[in-house]
């Protein structure tokens, strides 16, 4: 915000559709994954710098391919102070919910995403990037 006329471009590891979302919805005017030649870096600098915008092909076509996120935002905020094995009371109170209500919204959460076992459903969404 205090430089806007800086544009971003993302070289990442961790192309994930999610990621990407979130980094073009920040602003950010480019996304490359690691391991991209540098004349590619170099003609996304320049198209970027020129006002334009790059989405790696790969990245773009996997991105339209996933799948979208059946959790609630609240679903993932108790999914994500679930991990470490940590009890439904002290996830409660940091969700300040009611154990019942922290203790559904983890059913509901490992339901949703076809999961065994909390630690599954966990491991799950951050596959997909969701966590």
């Amino acid at each position: 915000a205090a430089l806007d006329s800086c544009a971003v471009v993302i070289l990442t590891g961790h192309g994930r559709p999610p990621l990407l979302r979130r980094a073009l919805l920040s602003g950010a005017r480019g996304f490359v994954p690691k391991g991209s030649p540098a004349a590619i870096l170099a003609e996304v600098i320049r198209r970027v710098h020129d006002g334009g915008r790059y989405v790696d092909p790969a990245l773009a076509a996997e991105a339209l391919m996933a799948p979208e996120c059946p959790l609630t935002p609240r679903e993932l905020d108790v999914l994500r102070l679930a991990a470490g094995d940590v009890p439904v009371a002290t996830i409660a109170r940091q969700a300040h919910l009611s154990p019942g209500t922290a203790r559904n919204y983890l059913a509901a959460a490992v339901a949703k995403l076809g999961a065994g076992s909390r630690a599954e459903a966990i491991a799950r969404a951050r596959e997909h990037g969701w966590l």
